[in-house]
């Protein structure tokens, strides 16, 4: 088949493509920077993914029989916004349906909702619809917080718990999440691409943790010396604001601590991803937090 992957440049996306690749398909990506560098040499074509343009993005995606998105942007930054993304996403459904894609494989997130007063999970609510509303066969997938080598929240804290003597916990850490690697991610998505049922599942990890737990299992991974302090969430906010303008990035932002302490990141459903933190943390613990890994680089440089 030949498929198309929206952002195999970058996380989820080269995971997909990866594991699609190994089966022989043929793979293209639609990417906002179809001049960077590529992790395939010649084996997936990238092609703009112009949302201004619906005939180019149609054209692109003609004679592709599956579609796998992993479009959205986590924060708002000038005309990229968050319901702007939802836009973009119509645009992109629309386009498949245009050029006779057969099955949309759409990553979501854990708890959507068109009642959330979060942009990122009314939007992502809204993504769905959209999917679900195309005629298209589709396949829906609900990931938490993922982890992998090229992750930002797991690696980003480990690199804080490295270099700095106290660590503020957001609130008391109670809540609760549900991390998966990356890679049972990009499982479940390939997976999804060989089925032709309409499906909404989670993807989640096997293992829960309180975000203070979590943080401690990092900590003990690193044998970090940091102390974890409990923050009003405000202040822990303000604290990341300002660590941002060091690291010229956007560390965190409000909506992100209220979504992490509304308990959001966790699943109601049995787990479908099999590879534990703690084990993953301990066989890259060397790697783990060496370098930050910036947002703004990934996406808008």
């Amino acid at each position: 088949m030949k498929i198309a992957i929206t952002g195999a440049f970058s996380y989820s996306g080269k995971y997909i493509a990866n594991r699609l690749l190994a089966r022989g398909e043929e793979v293209i990506t639609l990417t906002n920077h179809p001049d960077r560098p590529t992790p395939f040499t010649e084996k997936v074509k990238a092609f703009p993914l112009n949302f201004e343009d619906p005939t180019e993005l149609a054209a692109n995606l003609r004679g592709c029989e599956i579609l796998v998105n992993t479009y959205w942007i986590r924060f708002d930054r000038g005309f990229n916004t968050q319901p702007r993304a939802v836009e973009n996403t119509k645009a992109l459904v629309k386009a498949a349906v245009q050029a006779g894609v057969k099955r949309i494989v759409h990553i979501s997130i854990t708890n959507p909702s068109a009642d959330s007063h979060l942009p990122y999970f009314w939007g992502k609510a809204a993504n769905e619809k959209a999917v679900q509303d195309s005629g298209l066969s589709y396949a829906i997938l609900r990931p938490t917080v993922l982890f992998g080598k090229e992750d930002v929240l797991i690696n980003n804290i480990a690199w804080l718990l490295k270099r700095f003597p106290v660590f503020g916990l957001p609130g008391d850490g109670s809540y609760r999440l549900a991390p998966v690697y990356v890679d049972d991610l990009a499982k479940l998505a390939v997976e999804a691409v060989y089925n032709s049922q309409n499906t909404i599942q989670d993807a989640v990890g096997p293992e829960e943790y309180t975000f203070k737990e979590m943080v401690e299992l990092i900590k003990s991974s690193t044998r970090s010396k940091s102390l974890l302090i409990p923050m009003p969430p405000r202040l822990a906010l303000l604290a990341a604001q300002f660590l941002s303008i060091l690291v010229k990035d956007v560390m965190l932002t409000p909506e992100e601590v209220d979504g992490l302490m509304s308990n959001l990141l966790i699943s109601n459903e049995p787990p479908r991803c099999t590879t534990s933190l703690k084990d993953w943390l301990a066989a890259n613990k060397a790697s783990t937090g060496q370098s930050y890994a910036s947002e703004l680089a990934r996406h808008f440089i």
